[in-house]
């Protein structure tokens, strides 16, 4: 993120691109700017940002303007190119290799009756959205998700834990450099459990990119362990049996030009199964007539819908189905 101490750049030329006049672009970006708090350092930064600006407001104006099941919108990325947006959320980081031996995989029998639709964000289950900033840390917002759920679904109390204790303790992942959900659910159960967020809470430092140093000063919340971890299937019925059950971690390919400005709607088309990413699925529907997974990001409550997105149910759409697992506490 650019936030920075902001430099006054007059525009007086109006142009007009596309039916847009350069006025209404600067004016646009100046709203942006006060809605997400951007500022920069000089007058040649402000330019370059602004330049990038316009291109993601031509891009989403262009996407909007067509039939889409989803829509495209300015959010706290709008001023990154793509290589940046993508280095700035180290979706190169997340590893989903390498696994380490599953003591149970969760099966679906085709008789097993299964509810239309799932949402555990409306059943209390699942914590307000968190951002991961510049750390690659999505595996650990994934898995404290899924015990938040489990948990909750345990004990009828929903408890927010650390996202830092895994980053900078779990020896099994790498911190903002990577990791897996699943080596997270090992550790936490050798570990036996985890803290609250309050206390051990998300550090600036890391959400500026750096792992930092484990600390153990905090409680651990031994009921927050899990006694084991399961594997879901790779079909959508398991992960729909799944996600009835609990909130579950999943893995997606991220790195698309739709994620950076995904607004609303049901996320469609090519997104590949290149994993580099890892959220939780909190629910499954269908909205207009189109099938959809209900997925909780790590990006911030002003990414997507409120930091959610619905991703198009069916054919295994960005790899959902791939890296699928959760935790029994």
């Amino acid at each position: 993120m650019f936030k920075v101490v902001a430099a006054a750049v007059a525009f007086v030329v109006v142009v007009v691109v596309d039916g847009k006049s350069e006025e209404a672009y600067k004016l646009g970006f100046e709203a942006w700017m006060a809605k997400f708090e951007m500022k920069f350092h000089t007058a040649a930064e402000f330019r370059n940002r602004f330049e990038i600006w316009k291109r993601a407001d031509d891009l989403i104006r262009a996407h909007n303007q067509e039939p889409s099941s989803f829509k495209l919108g300015h959010n706290q990325f709008s001023h990154l190119t793509h290589e940046e947006f993508l280095r700035d959320r180290q979706l190169a980081n997340f590893t989903a290799n390498n696994k380490p031996l599953k003591p149970m995989s969760h099966l679906v029998h085709d008789e097993t009756p299964m509810a239309d639709s799932v949402d555990w964000v409306s059943e209390g289950a699942v914590t307000a959205v968190k951002d991961q900033g510049s750390c690659g840390g999505c595996w650990a917002f994934s898995t404290t998700g899924a015990i938040e759920g489990a948990y909750y679904i345990k004990y009828g109390e929903l408890k927010s834990y650390s996202e830092q204790q895994l980053i900078s303790c779990d020896t099994k992942d790498s911190g903002c450099n990577g990791g897996d959900m699943d080596y997270a659910f090992s550790w936490t159960r050798s570990n036996g459990g985890l803290c609250t967020e309050d206390d051990y809470p998300y550090s600036t430092a890391t959400y500026n990119g750096v792992t930092g140093t484990c600390k153990t000063t905090c409680s651990v919340v031994s009921e927050s362990a899990p006694v084991t971890y399961t594997d879901v299937r790779s079909t959508e019925s398991a992960l729909m049996s799944a996600i009835e059950q609990q909130p579950v971690s999943v893995a997606i390919e991220a790195d698309q030009y739709a994620f950076q400005y995904y607004s609303s709607g049901v996320l469609t088309g090519a997104c590949g199964t290149n994993l580099d990413h890892g959220v939780l699925a909190v629910g499954y529907g269908t909205y207009d007539g189109t099938d959809y997974w209900k997925v909780k990001n790590s990006w911030a409550a002003t990414w997507g819908m409120d930091g959610y997105v619905l991703i198009e149910r069916g054919d295994d759409k960005c790899g959902i189905l791939m890296d699928a697992s959760y935790p029994t506490l």
